[in-house]
């Protein structure tokens, strides 16, 4: 692993601790047994290190939708992946996760933007295609945020959910999750075109 990746993998598992806010470089410095200006032989300022980790972090993820969108399936099947992938990718790395639930909770209006344009626009755009495929009627953007929100809502809640009463330990399992969100995504597009 080389001295850039090292600071990067460091660097997500800091923000997502800390927080944008709550990490200095020299803090970050110290983890990674590096001095300051190493860090600034990589990266030119903090928000530039922020990006490429948040990249370097979501990098290996972007694989897994692109088998997705790359398959030869049915538009319906390919909600059901992209559904299963985020929920699986949401699952997996506990730190990516925490950093993104900690940046929407700040809202910083910059970082908002760098994230959704350099970082996870690309995904959102074959999301949108997608669910304009499925229902070129219905609001692409809102139909989009809706299938994200739904995901993250079952990850982020599921200590809570388990104590409600009709939880079934099979609500943890995420291709049942998936299949869930899918099939009322589907039906719920259905209705409204009908």
């Amino acid at each position: 692993m080389s001295s850039k990746e090292k600071i990067l993998g460091t660097a997500i598992v800091l923000f997502a601790q800390k927080g944008y806010s709550g990490l200095s470089m020299r803090q970050l410095a110290q983890a990674v047994d590096l001095s300051v200006a190493a860090i600034y032989h990589h990266f030119p300022d903090k928000n530039a290190l922020y990006l490429e980790a948040v990249r370097f972090a979501f990098s290996d993820k972007e694989q897994v939708f692109a088998q997705v969108w790359e398959s030869g399936c049915s538009a319906e099947e390919k909600l059901g992946g992209f559904i299963r992938s985020l929920i699986d990718v949401m699952l997996q790395d506990r730190d990516f996760h925490r950093l993104m639930q900690r940046e929407i909770q700040e809202a910083d209006p910059e970082r908002m933007q760098l994230l959704a344009q350099g970082v996870f626009n690309r995904q959102f755009c074959f999301l949108l295609q997608l669910v304009t495929e499925l229902a070129p009627e219905q609001d692409a953007h809102l139909v989009a945020t809706s299938v994200i929100g739904l995901a993250k809502y079952y990850i982020e809640c599921q200590p809570l959910l388990k104590n409600f009463p009709g939880w079934k330990s099979e609500h943890e399992r995420p291709e049942v999750i998936a299949a869930h969100i899918t099939n009322l995504v589907i039906n719920s597009l259905k209705v409204k075109t009908a």
